[in-house]
Parts: structure tokens; sequence; C-alpha cells
């Protein structure tokens, strides 16, 4: 009979084995000793079943011992730093032991092994101290790197790592994944191979899915798995099959194939791409995307990024030789790039190119989006000091044009940039004024050469301009004035010009603006809420001469768009080859309706500029009235669930309304939201956008849960002058615990008289892959206020 129940032994790995006790024993005992019943009384110790011994006490007290970090990286889900531990000193604890404390210890009835990062609990074990090797039998468990095992049987060498486990269970702290197998071999502390094994993300013991392989290989250091034969399950059903199979064993970036994209659009049939990921460095990278189009032929794409602290960039392209089709090479290019060159100074670029007018319709979800119809090629040449800033544009664009039904074009091209330099410096706050000066060389050039230049769009020109402005704010706790002079001095000189037509022009424009507010403040309620509100007149006078610009040309300049920030600027203009003249008064009144917290429930506003002598200048020689139309705003989160933004444009002479944006969205709670939009314009400049229709639409979209763990998504953008919907999106997402399904149909214009529709199926498995084709980016930009419902709830705070 043990009168010891339980002992422990701290152990030197690397310590020659020498006596610390004198016994009569035939071989010296180091680790335990057999004490006779009679000889337990004499012990100067308390009564106890648990006695703990610390044999090696003297030297491992010389030995800096390390606290296992195991839960800590569980914790964060970060895999535990390898540290060397062959000096760490090895506990070994067990209900009985018994052997030789310099070679062998028997540990006997829960046995406990543990040094550094590895932990060892079993029925019983067998520690060779010479090899330093362990061996586990019955109801294995270990913990290694935060990594966790069970199993029958257990060899393992503490030095090298090597071993195996039977009947083995396993699971990795860095990401939850896990599975089981016949045998794990343990090559070394970073490799692994598992015999007839699983792995899976999902929860419990029967997985929705799994991967099942002859040999996994389990690369703990790269995060990486590798299944030889693998062969992935879904609902216990064989969905894909592959000699080889990697999978991830982190959210690490790793070489290999990407889950192939399957999908169906109306221009190209069916397609299938297999995207294959090339991990480059840690901050480069390429992906290599073959697709095949049923209608087409085959798409070869290629994309590349990298990033450093001083630049990055990305680039794409994209090539279909000899499209079934259209019997043409078809193809597209994107590049960006930003760089810090030192010294102030730095470098970007942006270009974009396509093979032809119509590669957005036949490819709506290709690297050239089916909106994006003017394609910009641009280079800039960056200069920063405390000078003042400098910046060089080269700029030249591609339209991809678009034809109304009449077969006529639609898109402009914008005038080329070769060059544009731009200069900029300012002070503020000095001796209280404010001033600022730009300065600008721009050399344009028609790029249209089948077009016949015209009086206000020659073929080439050169423009330079310089703007100083200064402004003097007096600023109070409750009002504001800012009188401000600036000076437009302007010359052209002009190539390739209609016959008889002036080459040079100059003007030379004083502008003087004074800008002053105030505001009120009293508490009141909002619905039952108290809150404060805020009561802010604003006027804004303009005063500008004329000057006559009707033969002045027209590289960059339009109408800028009527909105509350216009009205209360000097010029109705956007570029600079018009100046408004301007003896105008704005005025606009704001209130808003702010809650304790600092959250803004409502805010309400009205504006409306009146004109003293009506402006002259127009591009249109349209007449103005003395009074532009009205502003009305409205925006705001009136409850925590309900927002409202509204603008609204009256036409006081017509008494019509000339645009009108009204939306309102209820999001009562996460994955739930519901938007509705209704948008009006007959303002001539969009109207002639429009293929010269006036612009009527309703807009309806929702997330929404329609069961347990089923969404429904969808979108309806249907044109009230036509009669049709513009754009439609209707799908269904359904969230299980470790996968996400997802099938979403979407109808999109890719020109005014063309729609293009896709189909998308997506199979999302956790930690492993997502299958088929994507429709988040679809999801997002067509349902504002969309979660993914594979994400964490969003709480709305406010």
């Amino acid at each position: 009979m043990h009168f010891l129940t339980r002992f422990s032994s701290v152990l030197l790995s690397q310590a020659s084995p020498q006596p610390l006790l004198s016994t009569q024993l035939r071989s010296p005992i180091r680790g335990r000793l057999v004490v006779p019943s009679r000889q337990i009384g004499s012990l100067p110790l308390p009564r106890m079943r648990r006695l703990t011994w610390l044999i090696a006490s003297v030297l491992a007290s010389s030995v800096p011992i390390l606290t296992s970090s195991v839960a800590m990286a569980q914790a964060v889900a970060v895999r535990p730093p390898h540290v060397d531990e062959s000096n760490l000193p090895i506990t070994v604890e067990a209900d009985q032991m018994t052997g030789r404390p310099d070679r062998v210890l028997n540990l006997d009835s829960n046995a406990e092994l543990k040094r550094g990062q590895t932990e060892v609990k079993a029925d019983k074990a067998t520690y060779r101290i010479v090899e330093n090797e362990v061996e586990a039998h019955g109801c294995v468990r270990m913990n290694r790197y935060g990594d966790e095992y069970t199993g029958d049987d257990l060899k393992l060498n503490m030095d090298s790592g090597q071993g195996f486990l039977t009947k083995p269970t396993y699971k990795f702290g860095i990401n939850g994944g896990h599975g089981g197998a016949e045998r794990y071999d343990f090559v070394d502390e970073d490799h692994a191979k598992a015999i007839t094994g699983t792995y899976t993300t999902c929860p419990g013991i029967n997985p929705d899915w799994y991967i099942k392989s002859s040999t996994m290989d389990i690369d703990t250091g790269r995060s990486e798995g590798l299944a030889h034969g693998g062969v992935l399950y879904f609902k216990d059903i064989p969905i894909l099959a592959s000699p080889i199979l990697s999978f991830p064993l982190s959210s690490d970036r790793q070489s290999g194939f990407l889950p192939p994209t399957i999908g169906a659009t109306s221009t190209g049939g069916f397609e299938v791409s297999q995207p294959y990921y090339f991990n480059i460095a840690p901050n480069r990278d390429m992906t290599f995307s073959p697709n095949v189009i049923t209608k087409r032929g085959v798409q070869l794409g290629v994309e590349g990024r990298y990033l450093s602290d001083t630049y990055s960039g990305i680039t794409r392209f994209e090539y279909l030789p000899n499209d079934m089709l259209t019997k043409s090479n078809r193809y597209a290019i994107e590049s960006t790039h930003a760089q810090k060159l030192g010294g102030g100074f730095g470098m970007s670029w942006n270009v974009n190119y396509a093979s032809d007018n119509k590669y957005p319709d036949d490819f709506s979800r290709s690297i050239t989006q089916s909106a994006q119809r003017l394609l910009n090629r641009e280079l800039d040449l960056t200069y920063g000091g405390t000078l003042g800033s400098v910046t060089a544009i080269a700029s030249r664009y591609q339209v991809l044009q678009d034809f109304d039904s009449k077969g006529n074009p639609l898109i402009s091209r914008p005038y080329d940039r070769l060059p544009q330099v731009t200069y900029g410096v300012g002070r503020q706050d000095v001796g209280g004024f404010d001033w600022t000066v730009a300065a600008q060389y721009t050399r344009f050039k028609n790029s249209q050469y089948d077009i016949a230049p015209s009086r206000q769009l020659p073929g080439e020109g050169d423009r330079i301009y310089i703007n100083p402005q200064i402004s003097y704010p007096i600023i109070g706790a409750s009002y504001f004035l800012t009188p401000k002079i600036q000076l437009d001095a302007t010359s052209y000189s002009l190539t390739n010009v209609v016959p008889g037509s002036p080459t040079s022009f100059s003007r030379v424009l004083p502008t003087f603006s004074i800008d002053g507010g105030l505001t009120f403040e009293r508490d009141a309620k909002l619905f039952g809420n108290a809150v404060t509100q805020t009561l802010e007149p604003r006027l804004f006078y303009v005063r500008t001469p004329y000057k006559d610009q009707n033969n002045y040309p027209l590289f960059d300049t339009g109408v800028a768009d009527f909105n509350f920030a216009q009205i209360f600027t000097e010029n109705k203009f956007s570029g600079h080859d018009r100046i408004s003249d301007a003896n105008q008064l704005t005025t606009a009144i704001t209130s808003r309706f702010i809650e304790e917290s600092g959250i803004e429930r409502l805010r309400l506003a009205i504006g409306q500029r009146f004109y003293f002598t009506p402006p002259l200048v127009s591009l249109d020689n349209s007449i103005v009235n003395s009074r532009s139309d009205l502003l009305f705003g409205a925006s705001g989160q009136l409850t925590r669930t309900l927002g409202l933004d509204s603008n609204l444009q009256y036409s006081q002479s017509n008494n019509t309304i000339q645009r009108a944006n009204y939306s309102i969205r209820w999001q009562p709670g996460p994955k739930e939201v519901v938007n509705l939009a209704y948008r009006l314009d007959r303002t001539p400049a969009d109207v002639a956008l429009n293929n010269n229709e006036i612009l009527k639409q309703v807009d309806l979209s929702a997330q929404w849960p329609l069961a347990k763990r089923w969404y429904g998504v969808g979108r309806i953008n249907y044109s009230l002058q036509d009669r049709r919907i513009a754009e439609g999106l209707l799908g269904v997402e359904y969230k299980a615990d470790c996968w996400v399904f997802r099938v979403v149909a979407q109808r999109t214009p890719t020109s005014t008289a063309k729609t293009s529709s896709a189909l998308f199926f997506q199979l999302e498995l956790n930690g492993l892959t997502k299958l088929g084709s994507n429709p988040m980016q679809a999801l997002k930009g067509s349902i504002p206020g969309y979660q993914n419902v594979n994400q964490p709830d969003k709480i709305i705070s406010n």
C-alpha cells in the first residue's frame, strides 16, 4: 500500500543525473523517495493527502522558469511564439510515481508532465530522462503552443518535437479549426502529418462541412494545411475534390489556389474563374485569374499589389484573345501608384484603358465598371514645403462612348492637360488676416481630332491665371463676419482656332464678398425629448464687375451644381474659364435640434439667392430672374431607428419643383434596414444628360430577416417616366454556425439603351474559403446600411 498518494517532481532535462540524497537503496533515486510507513509520522510536515517534493529545487532556482502563455494566446487568437525551452525545467506529477529519477520515471494515475508551452496529461505515462522522451497512454490530453490534442497513445520527444499520437483529435488555437485522424505524426515543433484526417471550423462533432484526406500536412509555423487527395464535404455530400487541397489555419495570406468563381451574365453566359494567389512577400502579392466565358472564350486576368512605407500601388489587367462574338482582342488595364520621393516631393499615376467602347457593356463585372465611361490616364508630380505646394499633372481621357436612341453620342471628351502646373500658398492669422495665392498654368489639347474646332472649343490653347485672396475673419461665440477681397487675372493663348477668331485673351476681375451669420439657442422638445434648438441666420454678399467672356474658350468650365454649398460661393461656374458677374445676396436660415449627447436629431434649412443686378455671363445666353430657385433641406437621425434626408429645389417663377430628393431609412436592429427614396430632376443640365428626359425615379431597397437564419435582400429602382425597372437586385442569404449561402440576381444598366443581368451563387465556409461569385460589392452598393450576415452585429447606438 502506498502511503504517499501523490508526488510532484521538477527535473532539469539538461542536468546530469547526480544523487541529491544518500539512501540505502542500490541505485540513487532522483525525483521520488519511497519512505516506509513507520517513518511518515516522523516527518515534520502537516498531515495531508498530497505531498509536493521539489527534488531539484536548488538547481531549478538558478534557471528562469517561463509561465505557459497558452491561455493568453488563445484569448487573443495569436499563436504563442516559439522560444528555446531546452533549459527549462520539466514538472511531472502523478498519484503514484516509481522508477529511477536519473533515467526513467513511471507515472501512474493522473499523470501530468509540463515544460514551457507543452503540457501532457494521461492516465499513465513514462518519462525517459536521458532521451527527454514521453510516452503516455489512456485518455491522452496535450496542449502544445496553444493547440489542443487528445488521443489514446502518445510518444513525444521534448527536444526535437518528434513523435506520434494515435486516434487523435486536434484543435488549433489560432482559429479554432479542428478535426480527427487515425494517427497524428509530429515531425518537429511546426510540422505534423495527419493520417486519414479531417479538418473543419464548424463547432461540434457533426460539422456541416469538413475536409477529409488520406494524408494531411500541417504546418503550424506557416498556418497552412495541405490535404493530399482531399475532398470537401458539405452536409456529408462531396462538393469539391483535388489531388492537393490547401487550407488556412489562420487569416494570414498564403500562396495557392483560391476558390473558383462561378456565375452567369446575360452578355457572356456561364462564367467560371479559377484564381491562383502568389504571396510574393509580406508587402507584395499577385493573383492570376483565368476566366472561362462560354459565349466569348477564355479571359486572362492578373492583379498585382504592393505596399511600403514610401509607396503603394495596384495594377489590374484583363485580356480576352479573339472574342468569339466580336472576332477581336478585348482587354482593359487599371493601374494606380503613389510614392513619397523625399524632400517634400511625391509622385503618383492613375492609368485606365479599355480596348473598345463596348467593353463595359460586355464585361460589366470587369475592372471597368459599367458606369465608368471616362477613363483617365494621369501622371502627377507634387512638392510641398514652407514656401507653398506645387502640383504638375499630365492627363488624358479615353471616352467609352455611349449613344442615345438615335445613335447620337452622349459624352464629350474632356481636354487633355499636357501639362497642368498648380501653385498654392497661404497663411492664417497674420495680424488677424488670412491670405492665399493660387496660380496655375495649363496646356489644353483637344483629342477629338474628328471634330472641327469652334469658337469656344479651340483645338489647343494655353491658360495661365493667378488668384490672390485676403480676408479678415471676425469670430465670436455666437456670430461671425468675414469680409474678403480676391483678384482673378487670367490670360489665354490659343492655336488651331476657327479662322478669324482671336488667339489671345486676358481678364482681370476683382471680387468683394462679405459672409456673416448669427447663432441663437434655446431649450426645446423634440418627440418628447429635451434638446437644444438653434436658429442660425446667414447672409452672404458678393460683388464682381461684368466682363464680356462670350468668345473665351471653354476648356474645363460648366455651371456648378445648385445646392446649399454652392450658393455660398463667389462664382456660379466650376472651372476657371468663366467668372460670373455678381451683385447678389444669399440668405439662409438653419435650425438644428441637438441632444445633450451631441447627436443632431434634426436639421432644417432654407436658402435663396437674390440678384440686385441680373448676371449677364452665361454659357447658353439664358436670362436670369431677380432671384434664384428656393432651396429646402431637412435631414437627421429622428430616432434611434429612423433617419431622414431630403432636399428640394423650387422655382417660384415657374411654380414647379425643379429638383427633389427624398430618402428615409428605417433600421430597427442589426441586419434590418429598409430604404425608400424618390428622385425628381427637371434642371436643363441634368435633363440633357438623361437623353433629354425628365428624371423621375423611386428607389426601394432592404435587408430583412425572413425566418430564423434566413435574410432577404433586394432593391428596385423604378423609372416613373419610362414605366420600367432601371435597376434591380433580389436575393436571399442563409447564415449557419460556420457557413453562409447567398444567391443574388442583379440587373444593371451598362449604357443608355443596354442592361446586363448577373446571377451570383456563393457558399462561404468560415475559416476556409468562399465558393462561387462574390455578390458583396453589389449588395453594399445597392442597399445603404447593408450588414454582412457573417459578421458580428453592429449595435445602433444613436
